[in-house]
Order: C-alpha cells, then sequence, then structure tokens
C-alpha cells in the first residue's frame, strides 16, 4: 500500500492514470474508497490522486488535538511527494473545507478548486447546531462507529441499500478518537473573511437536498472572485457517491474549461 512517512503517522494514498494531476479529499469518516467512481472515471486524463486523511481509513492515527490547516499542510506535503505540479483539487463536505484552506495556504498547489456540499467556517451559532454537534458526540460515544455509521447510512442513501451497506463498511474503518478529534477541528474553524483572496477558477457544488440550503451556497460563491455555482437535482450530501454520473458529468465539464 502506498503511504507516505508524515512526522508520527503513515498518510495512505492512492494514485491512477496520467496527465494533470487531480486530487480528491474525502469527508468525516469516509476514506479515498468513496472516490472510487471518480478514480475510474478521470484516470483516463488525469493523474488521479486520493487520500486517506490523518485519523482515517488507512492512515496513522496520530495524537490530537487536528486543526484543518494541519490537514491542508498533509496534502501540501503528498504533492511535494509525488512531484507533481498544482493540482486541480476537490473537496466534498469536510474535505471541501480542507480544500478551501489548501487554496489559500498554498495557492501555488492548487490549479483549480472543487467545493462540493461544503462551508468555508463551522461556526456554531444556533441551539440548533449546537445540539447537532451535541447529538452527534453522543450517538458516536454511545452507539460506537460501526452502528452510528449504519444509522447515517440509511439517511444519505435511503433509496439505495448496497450503497448504504458499502458507505457504512467505509465508515466502520475509522475510529473514534480520531473521528471526534476531526470533528473538534472543524468547530469554530472559518476562512470566510479570506474568501476574496481565492483567485484560482473555483466551481461550488451543490446537492439540493443536502443538509444546508443553496442559498447558503450562493452566498459564499459570491464572496469568491470569479466562482460558479453548479446545483445537482434529487441530489444529498453525499453527492460523488450517490450520483456519480450527474456528479462526473458537472466535474468533467469545469475541468474542460480549465485545462
Amino acid at each position: 500500500m502506498p503511504t507516505l512517512r508524515l512526522d508520527d503517522f503513515d498518510l495512505y494514498y492512492e494514485t491512477a492514470g496520467s496527465g494533470t494531476p487531480l486530487l480528491f479529499i474525502h469527508g468525516l469518516g469516509s476514506s479515498a474508497r468513496d472516490w472510487a467512481p471518480q478514480m475510474a472515471a478521470f484516470a483516463k486524463d488525469h493523474f488521479v490522486i486520493a487520500v486517506d486523511l490523518r485519523g482515517h481509513g488507512r492512515s496513522g492515527d496520530p495524537a490530537g488535538p487536528y486543526s484543518i490547516a494541519g490537514f491542508a499542510r498533509d496534502i501540501t506535503r503528498l504533492l511535494d511527494h509525488l512531484g507533481c505540479g498544482p493540482a486541480h483539487v476537490v473537496g466534498v463536505s469536510l474535505g471541501g473545507g480542507i480544500a478551501f484552506q489548501l487554496a489559500l495556504d498554498a495557492p501555488e498547489r492548487v490549479r483549480s478548486l472543487v467545493v462540493v456540499n461544503s462551508a468555508p467556517e463551522m461556526i456554531l451559532r444556533t441551539a440548533m447546531q449546537k445540539f447537532a454537534i451535541w447529538q452527534r458526540r453522543k450517538l458516536v460515544k454511545w452507539l460506537g462507529l460501526p452502528r452510528f455509521g449504519r444509522i447515517l447510512s440509511r439517511k444519505l442513501f435511503p433509496d439505495d441499500p448496497a450503497q448504504a451497506a458499502a458507505f457504512a463498511g467505509h465508515f466502520a474503518a475509522n475510529r473514534e478518537r480520531p473521528y471526534t478529534d476531526t470533528l473538534n477541528a472543524l468547530i469554530g474553524w472559518s476562512v470566510v473573511d479570506r474568501l476574496g483572496e481565492i483567485r484560482m477558477p473555483t466551481l461550488i457544488l451543490a446537492a439540493d437536498q443536502d443538509y444546508t440550503p443553496v442559498a447558503f451556497k450562493q452566498d459564499y460563491t459570491a464572496r469568491i472572485p470569479g466562482a460558479e455555482l453548479v446545483v445537482i437535482p434529487d441530489s444529498r450530501h453525499a453527492l460523488p457517491m450517490e450520483r456519480p454520473e450527474a456528479f462526473n458529468r458537472a466535474l468533467a465539464a469545469f475541468l474542460e474549461r480549465h485545462r
């Protein structure tokens, strides 16, 4: 298995194809496995990279605390290790936040930016938001990640039991402590005030039935110079897995425009 030694842990990654680098960053509790439909589709024309973030999947579990900036630095070191030029960077959910951070902290590494069902901050402002995080912490602690993953997968893929089972299996491969450390890294994080600094081509991809409304994405898209928003109908938070054909078409069209 290809791994990169980063200080006190091994970072797992996968590559396929050749050409312009195209990097995929997964969400909280996921792994590179969830990008399989994209790895197969885009390896024909790109050097495709998918990574298991620290504390996830087949990567190691270094001691916390974690930070979004730290995740972005891990990605930078991986690109250095692979010796590839600036990459098209695609991130979903947590991965979208890391992609934002990477684009701002190391813009020379990012050829274009694609953020999927994500946000440039996670500030808990309302009682409902605070309760949702409290509830997630308790469910993970009381049920454990395998059972929690099965519950989550049925919400993400209510019409596709096979996809739900596959996602739950990938989710169960994670560990509770690093999962919680990653959740803690998100809470209070924000780069909203820096969005105007983004200069590379940017696509915001949104599911019409995501956790946050399309209007929320419209608001922060407007803060990024030249950014475009594309909404995929009849889709939910795990858009690249739930609707891979529609997702891949939207991504391919964007990449074609920004060769």
